[in-house]
């Protein structure tokens, strides 16, 4: 389903195993990065009513799972922390041109966001189906589902508004050939798309 060109490596569990705080911590801002997006996408896209429904309620899930996370912090007696950048959002944004017309570059946002879902719910499954606690492997089953539903979502629209603009799934297919060897650098830090 998720058509990613390049899987995680099961032995990438032991490396969050090791450091399970900061994979929790990275995690929670990745919850939180996710529902500023959709946040922003309603602010520069307002005319999209469609999408800035989806969006609201995307935002709002978004940061009930960012309070899951931080909740599991807390009872493990640990703090927030501060915020990680995420240089796996980085590289893939250079995939896309820049100063692209508006309706191109709502495209190309919707497809990042689309392959940060993908790449979410693998790591999450690859978690669920390794980690050996099995309260967060019940946890990241759950949110797996999730990440699974918010691709598919991202997709569908990156589909609906580019239809007449370009073939979305030929550029779909070579992002996800891009992706493929951006992953070629990571998968060995205890992050979420690390």
């Amino acid at each position: 389903m998720l058509r990613l060109k390049l899987p995680t490596d099961p032995r990438w569990v032991n490396i969050a195993e090791k450091n399970l705080k900061e994979i929790l911590i990275d995690h929670a801002f990745c919850e939180q990065k996710a529902a500023s997006y959709a946040i922003s996408l309603i602010v520069q896209y307002p005319e999209y009513s469609d999408l800035v429904d989806a969006m609201a309620d995307l935002a709002r899930e978004e940061m009930e799972h960012f309070q899951r996370v931080h909740q599991i912090i807390k009872d493990k007696g640990w703090v927030l922390g501060r915020e990680r950048k995420d240089p796996y959002v980085h590289d893939l944004q250079q995939f896309f041109p820049k100063g692209t017309d508006r309706k191109k570059a709502l495209i190309h946002k919707l497809l990042i966001a689309a392959m940060i879902e993908a790449r979410s719910c693998e790591r999450f499954c690859v978690l669920a189906e390794n980690i050996n606690d099995k309260e967060l492997s019940k946890f990241y089953y759950e949110l797996m589902k999730s990440e699974a539903t918010h691709y598919t979502m991202f997709l569908k629209f990156a589909r609906k508004y580019g239809r007449e603009l370009m073939d979305v799934d030929k550029l779909w297919d070579e992002f996800l050939e891009y992706e493929a060897e951006v992953m070629v650098n990571y998968g060995k830090k205890e992050m979420v798309h690390g």
